[in-house]
This record gives C-alpha cells, structure tokens and sequence, in this order.
C-alpha cells in the first residue's frame, strides 16, 4: 500500500529538513545551510551539511544522502512507513492508517479540491478579463493593487447574480459542493447560493498551496452586511490550525528568522507587493496554539502586528495572552503596535519598506514586556490594586509550558513588581532604614520612619552630606546645583543652601536660615550620616557618596517620567511616545 503523494508533500512541507536532523545532530548556521558532526561516523571536523531550501542532508564523509524520510530511517533503524508516521505525529498531522475512512477522506479530498481549484480560477479570470467586473478593479486599484498582485494572490470577483453551482452540480454531489463550504440552501426560495456573491474572494491555500477556503470582502458601503466573511470550517479547513500566505512565507525561512503575523488578507498583501513578503494573517479568529506551534517550525521570532486601534490593541493582549503558553528558549514573540487609526497596509503604502523595517526594529515590544505593561497600567497604588495585579501576572505565567521559560519570565514579573514596591523588598539595598526590633527608642524610630517615602531618606542624605561639608561644596558647586529633589520641603532647604553657597562668602550652617526642627530631622533619618562620620576628612568618600545619591535621584526621576509615559503610550499608542520610552529605559540602564 502506498501512501498519497499528497499527504507525503504535506509532511515534507511543514517540516524543515533542519528541524528534523537538530534532534539528533548539533547544527550550526553557515551560509544558507547548516553544518555539523556526521551522525553516520566519528569525525572532529564537521563533513555533514542541511540544506532546507533544497531539502535534502549530505553527509561528505560517507557520501550519505536525503531527505527527512531517508534521516529517520537510517537513524532510527525504521521501515518507510514508520518513518512516515514518526515525521506526520512531528508535523502535527492525524496518522494515515490505509482503513476504508482514510481512502473515503482520500477522494472526498480530491473532490473537494478539484471545487475549489475550479471556483478560484473562474472567479479570477472573471475579474482580470470581465468588463461588468469594473467597480472591482477600480476598489483595487484605489487600494493600490496592480494585475500583479492580483495574479500573485489570485484573486476573484463573485457578481451578485453568480450561479457556479449550477455549472459544479454535474459532476459533483450536491451534498459535496455544500460541505465545500462555497454554497448553501435558501429555505425560502428553495435553492442554492453562493455564499461569496458580491464580494473580492482571496484564496486561502494549505501549506502545500492548495486552496482550501475563502475570504471575503464587499466592495460596496452596504451596513447590513459585515465586511469581511471567511469560509465556515470544513472537513479541510479549520480557522485556527491555517494561516493565509503560509505556503509563500514559509519559503523565506532559510533566509529569514522573523515572521509578520497581521490581521487581515489586506495587510498580507500591502506588505508583499512592498517587498515585506514574510508575513501572514490569521483568520478573523482569535490567534491559537496551533497556529503559533506552526510558525514556529518555520520561524524564530514571530512578530505580531495589528491594527494601531482600539480592537486592535484588544486583539494584541487576546493573542499575547495566548501565545505566551507556547513560548520557548530559542523562539521569541514581539508585538509591534503601529500609530493611531493605521493598519499594516496603509501604514506601508505611506512610508514604504525601509521606513516599516526601521519602525520594527525600534518599536517592537517583547511579549512579556507588553503583558506587565498592560496590567500595570490598570493598577492603583493600593494593596488589594496590587495583590490583583501580581496574581494575575503569575496566573499569565503559570500557562507557559516551557519549564525554563516560565521560570525566568515569572521572575520577569516579579522584578519589575520589586520596583514598583521597594518596601516589600528585603534582602535589596534599600532607600531606608532596616526596621530593626529592640529598645523603645528604637521602636519609636521605626514608626517615625515609617511615614517617609524612601525618596525623602535620600534627600536627607543628599542634604545632609552637604551641611556636613559646605566649604567642599562651595568650591566644587556645579557638582550639585543641577541635582533634582522630589519633596516640596526638601527641595525647599536644597535652594536656600544653593543660594548661600553661591553667594562664594564662607558660611557656616547656623548662618542658613532653615529652621532647626527641619536640621534635626535631616540630621536623624540620613541614612550615610554613620559612613561619613567615619570619611568626615575624606574628600574622595564624599564624592562618591554624592555621586550614589545624585545617581539614585536621577533614575528615580526617570522612573516617574517612564511611568507616566507608558500611561500615555497606553492610550495612543504613539511612535513617538514609545521611542522616548526606549531613550528614558536606555538611560536608566547607564545609570
């Protein structure tokens, strides 16, 4: 017994011969193929190569050579047909099993895509060569589509008044041309209907090319119909185990590592005929695992791209939330968030490939980042706000399967919460003092502190290093007065010592009008008062003490001014917004 041609392409297609040969040989990129150890004998020097794109492996030390079948059988010690069903349970694919059930799918398929090739072909020729089908070209035209791109993605125009069924109906059963999911029966009037009349038809191919379904579009301003339409699911379509242009993309892999993922049928094709042809789009459903388990056979790192709205932005969390499960060490899921009201292709029609390729490269956000993101920007400053708001990052966690991976982006989660809450954090070098449990006086100490913002400890520091060394400073003033301070009363005392300390006449600190309860309580919460007393003659110490606080002062300022960004960038989405996001962080990171 043979099995179909057909259902062997399909494994050789979804599976990289790279892929394949990675789980029993350590490969390294070199060029357009791959290199390693020979599996078949004991050498130092690499002789095996893999070539994806011609889909074969070629072993120079023992002249062994083929395909994916050929690997597995020699490695494996397995027969062809255990080889088969090896690779289709890695390809995700059902097992053919040569029962009456899989012949009857066999020829229903035939059936099924001889209807299909059929129906796509005459639609398409009626809109290149029908002149009734003018209106059509001219939408087309005004979304900026050549012949070109129609031939590319084979494109079709169904009129109003079409009637391929009668012309299917002679050779085909009536219960086959419906289960197509291309027609179905008016109760009413008592026959059959095309289910795509009036509408531009783009052709959704299988990962061998082959049509398997429909979408839809109205060309006219008709409210009461919804503008897109896909095909309903059939024995050989399901929505979220297919994405559309997967069969070109997936072609790019060998020389590309990343994917677009966008929304729409026009988007994939806004792209491509701008020269950005590694992109897909799922299929007005909610994104899968299945359908990321699939790019990640042929891709490293999927960018996920949808419309710069609101539904959009919705649409973005919806997939994040999902695809994060299937996230692993080697692969890596993006999100790219384009300007208000623009979609991928009217986003590239503007400002063309190079502009789009840069926008990625400074714009795109990891999958993580825009989860904390996300849920940080709903929070309250408040416990319960709070406990919500970590519950529900550790929840998004707990789905990803990968062990390593959930291991280090829950860690993610929990740093970035550290941040937001530096009193929860013991163990970390903190702004305040250490809550230590002994005498009275102590206790009370405690309970005092307690009523500072860690911010404030440092500004006591800051001030307190200088009351403590005024001469020093009033030689070496341009060292602090661009120093920012956060509280009211803090800074208040800051300037009115500037001020003296400018004026360049030796001054002592009983001459500085700052009341005496203010001195007392900077004198008590400086948190560096006990290491100056022992660096008092040190100007070097002082120095480096001033250069840590200024250095705290400063990225706390960057921290408000980061938060209150991505408040903003929560809200339009901007470019601009972002990229000054991206310059804060960096800046943060110097420091």
């Amino acid at each position: 017994m043979k099995y179909p041609k057909e259902y062997l392409e399909e494994i050789k297609t979804r599976l990289k011969v790279s892929t394949v040969v990675s789980k029993s040989v350590n490969l390294k990129k070199r060029g357009k193929e791959f290199v390693g150890l020979s599996p078949f004998k004991n050498e130092k020097t690499p002789s095996f190569t893999v070539n994806d794109e011609k889909e074969f492996y070629h072993c120079f030390a023992t002249s062994e050579h083929g395909n994916i079948f050929d690997f597995v059988m020699k490695m494996q010690n397995l027969k062809f047909g255990e080889a088969v069903k090896y690779l289709a349970n890695l390809a995700g694919m059902q097992p053919y099993m040569f029962t009456k059930q899989d012949e009857e799918r066999e020829k229903k398929w035939k059936e099924y895509s001889t209807i299909y090739d059929m129906y796509v072909d005459f639609y398409h020729n009626e809109l290149l060569k029908n002149e009734a089908h003018f209106n059509a070209r001219e939408y087309l035209k005004k979304r900026f589509l050549s012949s070109e791109d129609v031939k590319k993605f084979k494109i079709g125009f169904v009129e109003k008044n079409a009637n391929f069924f009668a012309k299917l109906k002679n050779d085909f059963s009536e219960e086959t041309l419906v289960e197509s999911g291309l027609f179905y029966f008016d109760e009413k009037n008592k026959n059959y209907i095309e289910r795509f009349k009036g509408r531009l038809i783009f052709p959704i191919k299988n990962i061998s090319s082959q049509p398997i379904a429909l979408g839809g579009r109205v060309i006219d301003d008709i409210k009461y119909l919804a503008k897109y339409i896909n095909s309903p699911e059939t024995p050989f379509f399901k929505k979220g185990s297919n994405l559309y242009n997967l069969d070109c993309a997936r072609k790019l892999s060998n020389k590309l590592n990343n994917i677009y993922l966008v929304e729409g049928y026009m988007d994939v094709i806004g792209l491509s005929k701008n020269g950005i042809e590694n992109v897909v789009a799922n299929l007005g459903t909610s994104l899968t695992d299945r359908q990321i388990l699939t790019l990640n056979q042929f891709f490293d790192d999927i960018i996920i791209c949808f419309d710069g709205d609101e539904s959009g932005y919705k649409a973005a969390l919806r997939a994040a939330e999902s695809s994060i499960r299937e996230l692993k060490p080697e692969k890596h899921i993006s999100f790219l968030f384009l300007p208000d009201n623009e979609d991928p292709d009217s986003f590239v029609n503007k400002n063309g490939k190079d502009y789009f390729i840069d926008f990625t490269k400074q714009s795109k956000i990891s999958i993580h980042q825009f989860i904390f993101t996300h849920y940080k920007n709903q929070t309250q400053n408040n416990p319960s706000s709070m406990a919500i708001f970590e519950k529900k990052l550790r929840s998004i966690a707990k789905t990803i399967k990968d062990d390593f991976i959930k291991k280090y982006v829950l860690e993610f989660f929990l740093q970035k919460i550290s941040e937001l809450t530096p009193y929860s954090n013991i163990g970390k070098k903190q702004f305040y003092p250490k809550r230590v449990k002994s005498l009275q006086s102590t206790q009370k100490y405690f309970n005092e502190s307690k009523s500072l913002t860690a911010i404030e400890i440092k500004e006591f520091s800051l001030l307190y290093l200088i009351m403590k060394n005024l001469e020093l400073f009033q030689e070496h003033i341009h060292l602090i007065e661009s120093i920012k301070l956060f509280s009211d009363e803090n800074r208040l005392i800051f300037q009115t010592i500037l001020l003296k300390l400018k004026t360049n006449e030796k001054i002592t600190l009983d001459e500085i009008s700052i009341d005496t309860q203010l001195i007392d309580k900077i004198y008590k919460f400086a948190s560096i008062k006990h290491i100056l007393q022992n660096n008092q003659n040190d100007p070097n110490k002082v120095f480096e003490l001033l250069e840590e606080i200024s250095r705290d002062l400063k990225n706390y300022d960057l921290e408000l001014r980061i938060e209150e960004l991505e408040s903003k960038f929560s809200q339009d989405l901007s470019e601009t917004t972002f990229n000054e996001i991206r310059e804060l962080k960096k800046q943060k990171n110097i420091n």
